[in-house]
């Protein structure tokens, strides 16, 4: 009957679950499968989280189909390995992000008028999260802000978080005096400090460089994502350049590369106007 289901390519979720459960079983399963852990597990997913996102950005659908299903089997593996350890299972996760959802939409599954702002729905959406984490006696302003998100991520849902009960300043003029403020303290740490005092004040640079982004209503996760594609395109071209008079970047100049770099630069904002 397992042999069944496993080879039934209509029966969607189910499926994926036995096949799971076959490489888990400790018997007859995988070697490899079974030996993982919750911690093992989770830089694969995060990695195929950010893969997804690419697909996206690349605009790629086919490759998204695929990488969908990838972030979708480290779900079942997580919860095949909770189910094992008496924690939860499948059904229970489904079951709470669906309880979950219905609670965060009154607007929608509830009583409540939809006849409301996007901007609305959002602080109504944080309000519930807040009542969400009072009951799980996340007390503190910033309880529950997942430690292990990327560090430009993190810093930017703290902020929203300290500025929600009013620990913000008021306009971006106050942010860029102390971008200016931090990156002062940077140089003088170069100068007459250590390499610890250094990262303390280049974490505290890109901390407020992060709040600015804020302010701005700009991500700075994809801003920063823009300018290592811009970077790659470009210097590609730098390299491609290089190639056609029989160069490396690795037997030229700073000053060549840079020549080349400032004419790519220039050519690309020819070809926008």
């Amino acid at each position: 009957m397992a042999d069944d289901l496993i080879n039934d390519q209509t029966a969607g979720i189910e499926r994926l679950l036995e096949i799971m459960r076959r490489l888990r079983d400790p018997e007859t399963g995988c070697p490899w499968d079974i030996e993982q852990t919750f911690q093992t597990i989770a830089p694969y997913t995060i990695e195929e989280a950010y893969e997804v996102a690419d697909a996206i950005e690349r605009a790629d659908w086919p490759e998204l189909e695929g990488e969908l299903g990838d972030l979708l089997l480290q779900s079942v593996y997580h919860t095949a390995m909770g189910e094992e350890a008496g924690h939860f299972t499948f059904q229970t996760v489904v079951t709470n992000i669906s309880n979950k959802m219905v609670a965060r939409h009154p607007h929608v599954f509830g009583d409540e008028s939809r006849d409301k702002s996007a901007e609305q729905q959002t602080r109504d959406w944080e309000a519930i999260k807040a009542s969400e984490r009072a009951g799980k006696a996340q007390k503190g302003t910033l309880d529950g802000v997942a430690m292990n998100l990327p560090a430009l991520l993190r810093a930017l849902k703290l902020q929203k978080r300290a500025a929600r009960v009013g620990f913000d300043w008021p306009d971006t003029s106050h942010v860029i005096d102390k971008i200016k403020e931090e990156a002062a303290e940077l140089v003088e740490a170069r100068d007459t400090m250590g390499h610890d005092e250094m990262v303390d004040e280049m974490g505290d640079l890109l901390f407020v460089m992060a709040n600015l982004a804020r302010h701005l209503d700009i991500d700075p996760e994809e801003a920063l994502r823009r300018t290592n594609a811009k970077f790659t395109r470009r210097f590609g071209a730098v390299e491609a350049a290089l190639a056609e008079r029989g160069k490396t970047p690795q037997d030229s100049t700073l000053e060549e590369m840079d020549a080349l770099w400032n004419n790519v630069k220039q050519a690309e904002k020819a070809s926008r106007s």
